[in-house]
């Protein structure tokens, strides 16, 4: 049988129910606003019954009141992260790729590469054609070249400063990810702490979400939450949870209280990848020591979008076999000795020296997966007596024992070999090696016609200045046979057979010291300063007997403008350069705009969802107000109707 006071305790967990309800729905009505907020609700169920010994068996013995639990979908976060994650990538695409087509565009009237270009190789030309020998005809062409050689210097320099502000922004979201990462293992010191209490840490568990939010926007996020188990009873649950952030494909970034901070390191000038790298460059590396790959297919969100920004290039990197491998096999100026591995090459990007975008202050190589410092290259063809070429790299290991503390081994022979990293994206490395392989490419031409002039003695006009001396290269001829390579090749792949024929059987060999085209860069790129000074170098015939009205090398240099074999610039003539450039950053601006567009459109359809799971909505909790301010009232009636019948049960009824 059960207790007089049966009713009243019965009454009693009604009114405590409805009491939590009531609480937690006044939460949620002041958390309305609040970012991150789950909705809240109270977990009940009904109390176990009690027997009574009676005919009708058990007698309900209320409701239990468990906890306030968060109304929470974890699909849905998992799905929101992986969203953001791709808006937060193309939002940083599409942010830099504005400033690209701010640098390029050009609408043949502004100051830019069209209009410079007609000046130069148009109107200016055929002023030097009126009158052959006017120097101010040559001075004002002088001139136009000059504006020519200050558009790419600028150009350039522009890239190269949004590499700088990409760089710096990488370091910017590293910091971020730490101070995330830190927060969250605190969180989750907190959150344990109170769980294992017995009671729910809901607003800790919203405000570490909230974190993981942020988080997914600078990195791909992926979260696991495990039970832990008493040590001494594994099937006993502690009430705890272990929570685990991981990034960039799996990697373990917070692992319950613990978090593993990453370190940018700036690059030496000795570790550039990309001779245009600006300096100082990061890697990024977990505090361990062992190294972030930012070239990590499964890396998202802002930070993937920095590093294509910054490094891609598009798959044009070095990459190649290595067919032979030499101890001690160079020794330098001071008697130091060196390895050597060559390495062969097959891509045309690296096949043709004007394409060619390595560093030329030392590096790091990859052979077989082990890497290896390298202080400088030669790059070599061979032409066998069928025609059939063979590229090769030869590359001069470090043979400073901090850097390479190992000599190379033969078992790296037929090992792949690589430079850097693919990264298939147009970034600044692929548009400055686009801006460098035009700039060596029309002065090569256009000196090479200049040479040619009275005789073969003519003044060239195109070149480079130094870096390190206050000097100008002269590219000369790279051997006693009068091959560079540069001519070696173009006659090699000249469409007459008979030209081609002259190539077999040669070789050219350029070391990275040499005066060659490949020093010449968009950045460097300059007028001869003898020719700034004297115009008149600039000769305006082949041969020196004919007379001084004779414009013929002038005739050669108008068409290397409108016909693509004497000058050819991604299958198309020079004067089509920005139009090339122009498409790769259109459809890349054009395909960020489009990605921004599509994941913001798919992050709301989501954001939506999510908030109809756990946000909260003031209907609806005006309707649980009045809902359970009712069930708290009857719970009250029912106490006042419980105390009656005990006052008279007591007072009335007592002997």
């Amino acid at each position: 049988m059960s207790s007089q006071f049966f009713g009243l305790n019965i009454a009693y967990s009604g009114l405590l129910a409805a009491n939590a309800n009531l609480n937690t729905t006044a939460n949620n009505i002041s958390n309305v606003q609040t970012e991150g907020y789950s909705r809240q609700a109270v977990d009940t169920q009904a109390a176990f019954p009690i027997r009574t010994f009676e005919a009708y068996g058990c007698a309900g013995a209320g409701v239990d009141t468990l906890s306030v639990e968060r109304i929470r979908d974890g699909f849905y976060d998992q799905k929101y992260w992986n969203n953001n994650s791709k808006l937060g990538e193309y939002n940083m695409k599409q942010y830099y790729m504005r400033e690209f087509e701010d640098y390029f565009y050009d609408t043949g009237t502004n100051g830019g590469f069209a209009q410079i270009y007609d000046k130069l190789m148009i109107t200016a030309l055929e002023e030097i054609m009126k009158d052959p020998g006017s120097s101010n005809a040559k001075s004002q062409f002088v001139g136009f070249a000059g504006q020519l050689t200050d558009y790419f210097n600028q150009v350039s320099g522009n890239i190269q400063n949004i590499q700088k502000d990409v760089n710096s922004e990488i370091k910017v979201k590293i910091d971020d990810i730490n101070s995330i990462a830190g927060e969250i293992a605190t969180l989750n010191e907190q959150i344990t702490t109170i769980e294992m209490g017995g009671q729910k840490a809901n607003e800790l568990r919203d405000r570490r979400d909230l974190l993981v939010d942020r988080l997914s926007e600078i990195v791909d996020v992926k979260t696991e939450e495990f039970p832990v188990y008493d040590k001494n009873d594994m099937t006993r649950e502690t009430g705890a949870y272990r929570f685990v952030v991981k990034i960039a494909g799996g990697q373990p970034l917070v692992d319950a209280n613990e978090h593993n901070d990453l370190v940018c390191v700036a690059r030496e000038d000795y570790e550039k990848v990309n001779m245009t790298d600006v300096n100082g460059l990061y890697d990024v590396y977990w505090e361990n020591g062992e190294k972030f790959r930012l070239s990590n297919a499964s890396l998202g969100g802002e930070l993937r979008g920095l590093i294509e920004i910054r490094d891609g290039n598009n798959g044009e990197y070095f990459n190649g076999t290595v067919t032979e491998t030499a101890v001690n096999g160079y020794t330098d100026s001071e008697g130091g000795l060196h390895d050597t591995v060559t390495v062969q090459v097959k891509d045309e990007f690296l096949t043709d020296l004007n394409k060619n975008n390595m560093s030329d202050q030392g590096g790091i190589i990859n052979l077989g997966n082990t890497e290896y410092y390298y202080d400088s290259w030669s790059y070599n063809v061979d032409i066998d007596a069928a025609g059939n070429a063979t590229y090769t790299y030869k590359f001069v290991l470090s043979n400073d024992t901090e850097l390479n503390g190992r000599h190379v081994t033969n078992d790296r022979v037929g090992k792949p070999a690589k430079i850097g990293e693919n990264i298939d994206y147009e970034g600044v490395p692929y548009y400055m090696g686009q801006l460098n392989e035009w700039v060596r490419t029309f002065a090569q031409k256009f000196n090479d016609i200049l040479k040619k002039g009275d005789d073969n003695t003519g003044t060239i006009m195109f070149t480079g200045n130094m870096k390190t001396e206050d000097d100008q290269y002269l590219y000369p001829e790279q051997n006693a046979d009068g091959w560079r390579n540069d001519t070696l090749l173009r006659a090699y792949n000249s469409r007459n057979p008979q030209e081609r024929e002259t190539t077999w059987g040669q070789s050219v060999s350029v070391d990275v010291s040499d005066d060659s085209y490949y020093k010449l860069t968009a950045e460097n790129f300059s007028i001869l300063t003898a020719m700034v000074n004297d115009p008149t170098l600039m000769t305006n015939k082949f041969k020196k007997g004919d007379g001084v009205e004779q414009n013929d090398l002038i005739e050669s240099l108008k068409n290397m403008t409108g016909e693509k074999d004497p000058l050819s610039f991604r299958g198309s003539n020079p004067s089509a350069f920005l139009e090339g450039v122009l498409s790769d950053v259109a459809l890349n601006a054009a395909s960020a705009n489009t990605g921004v567009a599509s994941y913001e459109s798919v992050q709301q359809a989501i954001g939506n969802v999510r908030l109809s799971v756990s946000g909260v909505d003031e209907d609806e909790e005006a309707v649980n107000l009045v809902k359970f301010q009712n069930a708290y009232n009857l719970s009250s009636k029912m106490i006042s109707v419980f105390q009656e019948i005990y006052r008279r049960l007591i007072l009335e009824t007592g002997v």
